[in-house]
């Protein structure tokens, strides 16, 4: 009975001592942008990392704002899925509706019934903004701009944009510029906030890089009867270099992304520029001038390319001081060493040396039973930087470890039992 109290009392010690543990051992969130004011005239902004996603910079960047035709990087990312999947094709042909044709705002003066490929009419989509290009694709994929809307938020969902984004058409416009053919099955406006369209961004670039093949592009000429091209609404594409007017805009290694501007929005942009092996994102919200849109952008972006590097935080292979092996069950070897699986980059500030720490979670032993092949996932390293979790790298056998006989089983096992009986 006294036996079974002491191990009662050790027990719940070992459960306080894990609980004042883990208080003691919670990871801080991250604030990205600690004692920086950049002064930016616009109502929010935000900066990440392209490769990552992660935050150098951030301004109220969680209020959900209009993004005008910002939003049409959803449209851009579900037609390029589309052709990815083989729905849709570069050369596929689309003809347009009267009622495309009809959009206000922006647009690429299509007609009721004129044909244009995928590519032709991405390019004035991505390029010059065209809202009629952008329901001529809402339509293709989905039969009605509303369906259409519907299948966006559905694709904001799934790419983990906030529970405030939301469309209601395949352009940016407001409801009242819809001028009475705005969707009755969806509420509200067309909204998201800076970090929506930082990250949206950062999902069209991860997966359909092609995109900046076209937002890079400081003009497009639809059809050889136009007089003159259409003009690239981002005056920051870094080909602007030789244009007489636009050349004081133009910043370097800037290959995208999208702009948006109604009454409602403002100016508003989307940029994103790779320099040194880094690319980074920027958005800017409701810069009240159309030059402010830019001009902010590149305080955003130079604040990015001067004061961060990128640095190998951790090295693959590497094994770490504070777990070098871990347990091996049924193995003719009793552990096996681990080391990780993949290096860990980060963007960190510039002389920055600070070494990581990391917090260690072994699997479960039924993984750990032999025969373990080497590489086989053993565990999760969190990887903090000043304190801070910053990624996470998988732990894996370093070699391998074959089953035991089961004499040395036997053997193993009669050791065991006079271990504990002692």
């Amino acid at each position: 009975m006294g036996k079974q109290r002491r191990r009662l009392s050790a027990a719940i010690i070992v459960v306080l001592l894990l609980q004042v543990a883990s208080v003691l051992f919670q990871v801080p969130a991250a604030k990205a942008n600690d004692m920086v004011d950049l002064k930016l005239d616009a109502r929010t902004a935000i900066l990440i990392d392209a490769a990552t996603g992660q935050v150098l910079f951030e301004m109220g960047a969680d209020e959900a704002l209009p993004p005008a035709s910002m939003s049409k990087m959803m449209t851009e990312y579900i037609v390029m899925d589309h052709i990815k999947t083989g729905k849709l094709k570069w050369e596929s042909i689309i003809t347009v509706s009267k009622y495309a044709a009809s959009i206000v705002g922006s647009s690429a003066l299509l007609a009721e019934g004129e044909q244009y490929t995928v590519r032709q009419l991405f390019a004035a989509m991505s390029i010059y903004s065209a809202n009629d290009a952008s329901v001529a694709f809402a339509e293709a994929i989905s039969g009605t701009e509303e369906n259409f809307s519907k299948l966006m938020n559905q694709t904001a969902q799934k790419l983990g944009l906030s529970s405030k984004a939301r469309f209601i058409n395949a352009t940016g416009l407001s409801r009242a510029d819809m001028e009475g053919n705005d969707p009755k099955s969806l509420p509200g406006e067309t909204l998201l906030t800076a970090r929506d369209s930082a990250m949206l961004a950062y999902h069209i670039i991860k997966e359909h890089p092609d995109v900046l093949d076209f937002t890079k592009q400081p003009s497009y000429q639809l059809r050889t009867r136009d007089k003159d091209p259409m003009i690239n609404w981002n005056w920051m594409v870094e080909a602007n270099k030789d244009n007489l007017y636009l050349r004081q805009y133009a910043y370097e290694g800037l290959d995208g992304l999208k702009t948006g501007h109604t009454d409602e929005a403002k100016w508003c942009l989307t940029a994103t520029a790779v320099r040194g092996g880094m690319r980074f994102i920027s958005v800017i919200m409701g810069a009240p001038t159309e030059p402010k849109r830019f001009q902010e952008s590149k305080k955003l972006l130079d604040y990015g390319f001067n004061n961060f590097e990128k640095r190998t935080l951790v090295q693959s292979k590497l094994e770490l001081s504070q777990q070098k092996t871990v347990p091996v069950k049924k193995g003719k070897q009793l552990e096996v060493p681990i080391v990780t699986e993949s290096a860990l980059e980060l963007i960190l500030k510039k002389g920055d040396k600070t070494e990581p720490t990391y917090q260690i979670q072994i699997v479960d032993e039924t993984v750990r039973t032999a025969p373990i092949k080497a590489g086989t996932v053993l565990g999760k390293a969190t990887v903090l930087h000043n304190g801070k979790a910053v990624g996470q790298v998988n732990l894996v056998a370093a070699s391998e470890v074959e089953k035991a006989g089961w004499f040395s089983l036997l053997l193993r096992s009669i050791g065991g039992f006079f271990n504990n009986l002692f």
